[in-house]
């Protein structure tokens, strides 16, 4: 397994069998293409200084993540974050985890919602939703609520 730099910055490695890869993992990168990959990448699960880990994508073909492809894996990573810090937060409090769960899935909803809506990405979507949210000083999941009951539609907002 590889980690981001020990700055908390992600690692992007569109090709590992170009040389500079090959020096820093010696050992590695010549297993990761046996298996079959031929790109990497190592992106940071932290908010702030809390680091719970690191979340490894990786494609078959030389490339880079692109545009809404990076946005998109950045948006997941946080979400995986934020999911683990709750989760090990849960485990100590008996009532939360109903809650949590709900919370989770209605705003993961009501942000795929918002996406089609607008034809935007995953990332402006959510930034939107949270943006609405504490534009109306309400919480984000009553928010979520009313996109995903129907109550409330994005592309029917005046700018």
């Amino acid at each position: 397994m590889w980690t981001p730099s020990p700055a908390g910055q992600p690692v992007l490695a569109s090709d590992l069998d170009q040389a500079a890869w090959v020096r820093r993992w010696p050992a590695f990168a010549p297993e990761a293409l046996a298996a079959g990959a031929r790109a990497l990448f190592a992106l940071p699960l932290q908010i702030g200084a809390a680091r719970v880990g690191v979340m490894d994508l990786h494609r078959d073909a030389p490339g880079w993540l692109q545009g809404v492809e990076l946005a998109d894996a950045l948006v997941f990573a946080d979400a995986t974050t934020q999911a683990l810090l709750i989760e090990a937060h849960v485990r100590d409090v008996q009532d939360v985890p109903d809650l949590y769960q709900s919370y989770h899935a209605v705003v993961h909803q009501a942000t795929g919602m918002v996406k089609v809506q607008l034809n935007v990405g995953i990332a402006e979507a959510l930034v939107r939703l949270r943006a609405y949210a504490y534009a109306q000083e309400r919480p984000i999941e009553d928010v979520a609520r009313d996109v995903v009951g129907r109550r409330l539609r994005f592309d029917e907002l005046s700018d």
